[in-house]
C-alpha cells in the first residue's frame, strides 16, 4: 500500500484478525513503512508499529454519522436496550 492510504480493520498479529479502527467512521493512515513493519496513525492520535503482513481493509468504516442522530425522546433510548443513567451516590 503507498503511503497516506487510509485503511481500518487492521490485524496487529499476522492470521488473527482485525482488531484496530474497527468503529463506526473510524480510519487509521498509514505514515511510515520500515523493513518489515509499517507505522500507522490511528485516530486517537496513537502512532502504532505492525508488520507489513497483516491484513487491512482499504478506506473508512461507514456509519460515520452514528453520533450525529437524535433520539428525541428518553422512550427511544429504552427501546435501543439503553438503561437510564441515575445520578447518585458512587460509594
Amino acid at each position: 500500500m503507498p503511503l497516506g492510504m487510509v485503511m481500518h480493520n487492521i490485524e496487529i498479529t499476522h492470521g488473527r484478525g482485525g482488531q484496530l479502527a474497527r468503529a463506526a467512521g473510524d480510519v487509521a493512515k498509514l505514515i511510515a513503512k520500515e523493513g518489515k513493519s509499517a507505522t500507522l496513525r490511528l485516530a486517537s492520535g496513537e502512532v502504532r508499529l505492525v508488520s507489513q503482513n497483516c491484513l487491512a481493509s482499504v478506506g473508512q468504516v461507514g456509519n460515520v454519522g452514528v453520533n450525529q442522530k437524535s433520539l428525541g425522546t428518553s422512550g427511544s433510548k429504552c427501546w435501543l436496550g439503553k438503561r437510564p443513567e441515575v445520578g447518585g451516590p458512587h460509594w
